[in-house]
C-alpha cells in the first residue's frame, strides 16, 4: 500500500489467523462466504474498523451504537445483541491469542441472496457476520512526517442520494476520490460538500488549526467518526477552543496546522494539500515528508488521544 493513514508493515502472523463468520472460527485460507452474499453483490451492509489497546477494544459501545443504526438504516438486523457481538468479538481475539497492535474489521450484510437481485426480500439466510483481526499498526513515522491530500471533484453529496453519514459497505465514491489522489500523487483525498465546503477526506476526518482552534466540518457529510468525537471531548476537557462549522480551502491554505482522525491511525498530521504546504514558514513543513512535520497543536491532541485510550482501556 502506498503512505497514507492507512499504510503498514506486514506481519507474517497474519498467515495464520482465525477469522469469525457467523460465531464460528476458521483459518484465513478457508474463512468464505458466498458469491450470493449482498455485500458482496450489492455492497448492502455495515462495517465498523476496531483497535485493541491493552487487550481492550477501546470505544467499543460507539462503534457498535453506529453499526447497529447503520443496520436499522437499512432495514435490518445483525441478529445477534450487541452484547451478544460484544462478546464474539472478545472471543475472536482470545482465540488468536491476541492483545495489542491488532485492527479488527467487522462486516454486516443483509444475508445470502437466492438470486442476483437487490430486493432484500430475495434474502434467504440471516445476516452475514464476520470479524477479521489482523497484527496491524500504522507505521510509526505516519504518524511524525505525516501525509499530503489532494482535493477530488468526487463530492460528499446529499442525503437523498446516498446518505454520507452511513457507514455502508457502498463505498465506490470515496474508492473514487481515493483513485483521483493517488493518481494525483498524493495519500489520501480531501473531499468536499455540495456548497463547496471541506467535508472530509475518503477515509479519514479532517481538521485544521487556525489561531489555537481546532476546526472541522458541521458533519452533515460524513460518518459520525468515533476518533472525530474523540478529539472534540478532548477539546472540551482540555479547554481547547474548537469548532464545527463550515469553511472553506481558503482557510484551509491559510491554516497553521491541519490533521486528520481514524480509528487505525488515531491523529495524522497533513503537511500539504493541494501543493501548498501547511504551516508556517519558519521551518515547520518546510521539508514535506522529512524528519516531524507536527505542530505543536497535533502533538499536543496526539498525546492527549494516547491518554484518553488508556483511561479507556484501564482495568477496572
Amino acid at each position: 500500500m502506498g503512505h497514507s493513514t492507512h499504510a503498514y508493515q506486514g506481519d507474517d502472523r497474519n498467515q495464520s489467523i482465525l477469522i469469525n463468520i457467523n460465531g464460528e472460527l476458521f483459518p484465513r485460507d478457508e474463512a468464505k462466504v458466498s458469491v450470493f452474499d449482498s455485500a458482496f453483490m450489492l455492497g448492502d451492509g455495515v462495517w465498523e474498523g476496531l483497535r485493541v489497546h491493552h487487550g481492550k477494544i477501546p470505544f467499543l459501545k460507539k462503534h457498535l451504537d453506529r453499526l447497529y443504526a447503520g443496520a436499522k438504516a437499512l432495514d435490518f438486523h445483525p441478529g445477534v445483541s450487541k452484547d451478544a457481538l460484544a462478546t464474539r468479538l472478545n472471543e475472536t481475539l482470545l482465540a488468536n491469542h491476541m492483545h495489542d497492535g491488532v485492527h479488527l474489521r467487522m462486516m454486516v450484510s443483509r444475508g445470502t441472496k437466492s438470486t442476483p437481485y437487490q430486493d432484500p426480500r430475495v434474502t434467504v439466510t440471516p445476516p452475514t457476520i464476520v470479524i477479521v483481526p489482523e497484527y496491524k499498526e500504522a507505521l510509526p513515522e505516519t504518524v511524525t512526517k505525516g501525509i499530503d491530500l489532494f482535493t477530488v471533484h468526487v463530492r460528499r453529496g446529499f442525503p437523498d442520494v446516498q446518505d454520507p453519514k452511513l457507514n455502508s459497505h457502498s463505498k465506490i465514491n470515496c474508492i473514487l476520490a481515493c483513485i483521483q489522489a493517488t493518481k494525483a500523487g498524493a495519500s489520501e483525498a480531501l473531499m468536499l460538500d455540495p456548497h463547496g465546503f471541506v467535508a472530509t477526506c475518503n477515509s479519514t476526518h479532517f481538521f485544521i488549526v487556525k489561531d489555537d482552534q481546532v476546526i472541522t466540518s458541521t458533519g452533515q457529510f460524513c460518518i459520525d467518526g468515533v476518533t472525530r468525537g474523540a478529539v472534540l471531548t478532548i477539546c472540551e476537557r482540555e479547554g481547547i477552543k474548537s469548532a464545527q462549522t463550515n469553511f472553506s480551502l481558503m482557510d484551509v491554505y491559510s491554516a497553521d496546522e491541519a490533521f486528520v482522525t481514524g480509528t487505525f491511525a488515531g491523529l495524522v498530521p497533513v503537511t500539504s494539500i493541494d501543493g501548498r504546504v501547511i504551516g508556517d514558514d519558519t521551518g515547520l513543513n518546510q521539508e514535506v515528508g522529512a524528519g516531524d512535520n507536527r505542530g505543536p497543536m497535533v502533538k499536543r491532541l496526539q498525546k492527549l488521544y494516547v491518554e484518553l485510550l488508556d483511561e479507556e482501556c484501564r482495568s477496572d
